[in-house]
């Protein structure tokens, strides 16, 4: 029943149906050199497209008849169960996690979905045997929200079909302001009040919402801003390839003569919070030794101390850009605004 009249709606009807997935996920499905992704829109005939940038999340949209939007979503869930049985014969878990996919639904469709004291969705759960979950708040600087389906490959399909049933019969209302992931969080450096993110190897002036922010958080740290102790950036693009040249793109110079002399600043961090400087396997702290230009060295923790003591080596300028980063690190670590 529910088959055929999908069928005789979608015959000759356009869907559009997005979907948000992590980059792992993505990669997953565009596949080496793009041949997976390739295989999904020559067999089931649907558009498929990934929205662009280093997002963390991304968009992926699937448009086309009906019947070609369930080949692909079939495709795109078996992928995702191989995915699990290969990651599980590396594991020692015992059970199969299921295949978890997530709609991005107009917010003004969400009613229909869930129907009167959620009677529609109660419906889909059991015809289907998927887990479905539509999400309470809209995603950010958007009038849509996450609709996540969980299960079998099979009972995954069967779900889209019900819920693509329940979208064409009650089509959204007024406009849609559709989601768009955020960029992934650039590292920043403030110089001469004004800020630069990283971008590969250069450094861009960056818009003015982070420029004020750099302020806000100047006003509760207790070391003298960036923008007093250095002059500005010489030049808009500049490539970052050494501890050196970021000493130049700090405004200082490189000549030994020139230099300002090294000069060594300590910190005590709790031993709680270290983890979040370091990185995995090191990763913050390199980034931050790259970025500042100084010499960054951690104690090891001694017994009984919930402290653990940080040795800054560098030109002042150099230190005052590592605890500027650090404590960018400690902020967002504590506050959970994320790294800046």
């Amino acid at each position: 029943m529910m088959e055929s009249k999908v069928s005789e709606g979608g015959l000759n009807v356009t869907l559009t149906i997005r979907l948000l997935m992590h980059g792992k996920e993505v990669g997953s499905i565009i596949g080496k050199k793009g041949e997976t992704v390739k295989k999904m829109r020559e067999e089931s005939g649907a558009r498929i497209n990934i929205s662009e940038g280093n997002c963390p999340e991304r968009i992926v949209t699937i448009t086309g008849p009906t019947d070609a939007i369930f080949k692909a979503f079939a495709m795109i869930a078996y992928k995702f169960e191989e995915d699990i049985i290969n990651s599980m014969s590396n594991s020692t878990a015992t059970s199969k996690p299921p295949v978890t996919l997530r709609l991005v639904v107009p917010a003004s469709q969400c009613g229909s979905l869930i129907g009167k004291g959620g009677s529609k969705i109660k419906e889909i759960r059991e015809s289907t045997g998927a887990q479905v979950q539509v999400a309470g708040d809209m995603l950010p600087n958007s009038t849509e929200r996450a609709v996540t389906i969980s299960g079998t490959p099979d009972a995954i399909i069967q779900c889209v079909k019900q819920i693509c049933v329940v979208m064409l019969e009650s089509p959204p209302k007024g406009a849609t302001i559709p989601y768009r992931p955020k960029p992934a969080s650039t590292p920043v450096i403030f110089a001469g009040g004004q800020a630069y993110t990283i971008q590969g190897q250069y450094a861009i002036p960056h818009p003015d919402q982070l420029t004020k922010l750099h302020q806000l958080a100047m006003q509760q740290t207790p070391f003298t801003p960036l923008g007093q102790t250095t002059p500005a950036f010489p030049g808009e693009k500049l490539p970052l390839h050494s501890s050196e040249e970021a000493q130049n793109l700090m405004g200082q110079s490189s000549g030994l003569d020139a230099s300002p002399p090294a000069s060594t600043h300590e910190l005590t961090i709790p031993n709680d919070l270290i983890g979040c400087i370091i990185g995995r396997q090191g990763t913050k702290i390199n980034e931050i030794r790259q970025m500042s230009g100084a010499q960054i060295k951690i104690a090891n923790a001694t017994e009984g101390s919930s402290e653990r003591q940080i040795t800054i080596t560098g030109t002042p300028a150099n230190i005052s850009l590592a605890q500027y980063l650090i404590n960018a690190r400690l902020t967002s670590e504590v506050t959970g605004m994320g790294a800046l």
